[in-house]
């Protein structure tokens, strides 16, 4: 690789598009040299390794401009950035060991062989919910909250009953569809649409909470405004819903 790749070889390489690369160029996040003879876009050692940094990130769910701030600044050290990233891959391995096991039970239950409880048959998708949930938030909540009620918590999701999971899982996905509805029709957080939505989260808290804390409730719903982890799982689809459901809370909530 002594003159580099092109943008088509290194999308090959890296199975991105060449749209990708473009893009990263365009708003600066990684600018490729321009060859003296020809002018094309060339990608040496440095630009590389960059870009498997870039990828490394968005593989652990962090926006391009948090990426920006890190591999911008002098003091990004990419050892422990490879550290954190093993310590992500043994997480992963974990919670597919998990999942194996719990298929082989199921196949054996459908055999006749054995019988499995509720817990069993949830108790790797619990586990890996808590695992991402640990991963993306856990430090900020930990430091809000304490260890001993996030620990409650996620003892109260794993102790959840199939049904239970199950009706969790469906109040959250109304969520999350009533607000897309209410942020796409104008609709006021502090009306009625906001009232039913702050409740239906209540609810929702409400399976894996130790205890409901009106206070605790109103200060998770700043942290979906002010850290972008939440407000990007809010806003997935469309920009706004994460400001409205903590406007509901806030009005809502005593």
């Amino acid at each position: 690789m002594e003159h580099g790749y092109t943008v088509t070889q290194l999308a090959d390489i890296a199975g991105i598009s060449p749209r990708t690369l473009r893009y990263y160029d365009q708003i600066g996040l990684l600018v490729p040299r321009r060859a003296p003879d020809s002018g094309y876009r060339i990608y040496g050692k440095e630009e590389v390794d960059v870009l498997w940094q870039i990828l490394f990130f968005r593989r652990m769910g962090l926006e391009l401009s948090t990426i920006e701030g890190f591999i911008k600044d002098p003091a990004f050290n990419q050892l422990e950035a490879l550290r954190a990233h093993l310590d992500h891959l043994y997480k992963e391995e974990q919670n597919l060991r998990l999942l194996i096991e719990t298929v082989k039970k199921t196949i054996q239950m459908e055999e006749g062989k054995i019988r499995m409880t509720d817990q069993e048959k949830f108790a790797a998708l619990k586990k890996e919910l808590i695992e991402e949930n640990e991963e993306k938030y856990g430090k900020e909540i930990r430091e809000k909250y304490g260890d001993s009620t996030i620990e409650n918590s996620n003892q109260n999701m794993l102790n959840l009953t199939s049904k239970e999971y199950y009706a969790m899982k469906e109040l959250e996905g109304k969520i999350l569809a009533a607000l897309k509805d209410a942020v796409t029709s104008g609709a006021s957080a502090s009306d009625a649409v906001g009232r039913d939505i702050a409740m239906m989260h209540k609810e929702w808290l409400s399976y894996t909470w130790p205890s409901y804390d009106p206070k605790a409730h109103l200060g998770l719903a700043e942290m979906y405004v002010a850290d972008e982890r939440f407000q990007s799982y809010y806003d997935k689809e469309l920009s706004g819903c994460a400001k409205f459901l903590r406007d509901a809370i806030c009005a809502h909530i005593a």
